[in-house]
């Protein structure tokens, strides 16, 4: 199969005809093999029954409903494991994203060899101030912490290898920070594509502030996994050992210029107690050593983890 289409959705039963329409045209016009599949997180409205009702029509139609509302990454999650194309495509359902785009996405993944790419929308019909605004700014922190030079990280049209999804784990709000994933598993080839964002035609927008922020921390968490999952005393260690230091040696400071003032001076010299100092210092070697002991007990835990040799291999040879 050429191309599996993830959809997650919700509260757009409106829009799933039309959109389901606009995609079966590109897929024929381009003589694709296909799936549709809907992941409707919950939904409130007809949608599932507007899923039923395309599905009856289009064999190539498949859905997934959920009892509740989830969030976008386990609907992401479950129509990852389900896909079965070559090339697999995200988007939304809200009209704002083109299928027109997913023939040049097709061709970026296959015959350019990228592992991932992501759609770029360069001119956006949000409201400047809710949306663009913070959008631009969360994405340059995404740059610089990441290290991956996209512009939108957040746009819901994305295209990847089937084996990049099936290497990687979305949950949690991690749907923002794929091509993160992406990447700490070795798939580093990532491009971007500008991609048309048209004006939401149905309903409203089903995202606020909050996920500025929750991506944030998100990022971090990522980011620390990545680079530190594995062996967490290389961090917590070094952090404990360079903090201990620091206070030891500003208390051994301390202890000397009271001595040297003793001997100088012949008289009592102030006590180390009376001194901010030397509790600045003293909670520096606690912090230290507590650190240390954090990253310490991490590695014993990640010694009896199941995951701690789970490595991801692309190739093997004559090893049957």
């Amino acid at each position: 199969m050429d191309i599996s289409i993830v959809i997650p959705l919700f509260n757009e039963q409106e829009s799933l005809p039309e959109l389901n329409e606009w995609i079966v045209k590109v897929m024929i016009d381009n003589n694709f093999s296909y799936e549709v599949i809907f992941i409707d997180d919950g939904s409130k409205d007809e949608s599932w029954k507007v899923i039923e009702q395309l599905s009856q029509q289009n064999k190539n139609v498949k859905g997934i409903k959920f009892r509740r509302n989830y969030g976008k990454s386990p609907a992401l999650h479950l129509g990852f494991e389900a896909a079965k194309g070559n090339v697999v495509i995200t988007m939304d359902a809200d009209l704002q994203d083109s299928p027109d785009e997913i023939p040049e996405l097709y061709n970026m993944v296959i015959n350019q060899n990228f592992d991932l790419v992501s759609g770029w929308k360069q001119k956006r019909y949000d409201n400047a101030f809710t949306k663009n605004l913070p959008s631009k700014l969360y994405n340059w922190i995404n740059r610089k912490i990441s290290g991956i030079k996209l512009h939108d990280m957040n746009c819901g049209l994305k295209a990847y290898k089937n084996k990049v999804i099936k290497s990687i784990e979305v949950y949690g709000e991690m749907h923002r920070f794929i091509p993160v994933m992406a990447k700490s598993a070795g798939f580093g080839n990532i491009g971007e594509k500008v991609v048309v964002h048209r004006a939401r035609k149905y309903g409203v927008s089903k995202f606020g502030w909050s996920r500025f922020i929750n991506g944030f921390l998100d990022l971090l968490t990522i980011t620390f996994l990545s680079k530190f999952g594995k062996k967490p005393m290389h961090i917590f260690g070094l952090l404990g050992t360079l903090l201990f230091l620091l206070g030891f040696g500003f208390a051994f400071y301390l202890g000397v210029y009271k001595f040297y003032s003793s001997f100088i001076s012949h008289r009592p010299a102030r006590l180390l107690t009376d001194r901010p100092s030397f509790y600045i210092s003293l909670t520096c070697m606690i912090l230290g050593t507590m650190l240390f002991l954090a990253g310490f007990v991490g590695e014993l835990i990640l010694r009896n983890s199941p995951v701690r040799n789970n490595y991801l291999v692309d190739e093997k040879l004559n090893l049957n």
